[in-house]
């Protein structure tokens, strides 16, 4: 049994990534795993103020034992989803595609979650799920790239899988789209 954390990060209720991240979720608890999903859009979340505290000794030594808070002085949600993530064995992010790019959201829980560079975090498998309105299978390749970047700074970890659905525009289009067949196995084979 893996521990599994789905963190959604559309600003809209019932959004197409957040239903992609609802069949991962799905397949995942069907598979037998420990699973939470999170919503960013029910979150205080605010930018990193690029301080480094959480890169300092005596903090990081407070994060690992389990005191996230006390690795950013600045306090909102994000240190509570942080200890989530290195709580995890596998991490899942669900983003819209905006402007061929992932969620504002998403970039900065990224960003937030600079305490787990130095630490003794769990997670090895990241997996990616998106939408948007374009459909060309192109569409996501700057968001998976971004996501790339944050993960190429884990050495433990690796991208283990992507879902796109294309050609969705309002919440609720999704609807019998492929993808979430797909975002569903994807969870089911962790």
């Amino acid at each position: 049994m893996k521990r599994v954390l789905v963190i959604s990060t559309s600003p809209r209720t019932k959004s197409n990534s957040d239903a992609l991240a609802d069949e991962f979720v799905r397949g995942a608890r069907e598979a037998g795993h420990e699973v939470e999903k999170i919503c960013l859009r029910d979150k205080n979340i605010q930018f990193c103020k690029g301080c480094l505290v959480c890169q300092r000794d005596g903090v990081k030594a407070m994060f690992n034992q389990g005191d996230c808070s006390a690795a950013c002085p600045i306090q909102d949600d994000a240190a509570s989803v942080v200890q989530k993530m290195h709580e995890a064995d596998v991490v899942c992010w669900a983003t819209p595609i905006y402007y061929y790019e992932m969620s504002g959201q998403m970039k900065v829980m990224i960003d937030r979650g600079n305490p787990l560079f130095t630490s003794d975090y769990r997670f090895r498998d990241i997996y990616m799920l998106s939408s948007a309105a374009e459909s060309e299978e192109s569409t996501p390749k700057r968001a998976e790239a971004g996501l790339s970047g944050w993960i190429d700074c884990f050495a433990k970890t690796e991208l283990k899988g992507t879902v796109f659905a294309g050609g969705v525009t309002s919440a609720g289009d999704i609807e019998g789209h492929p993808s979430l067949l797909k975002a569903y196995e994807m969870g089911k084979k962790l």
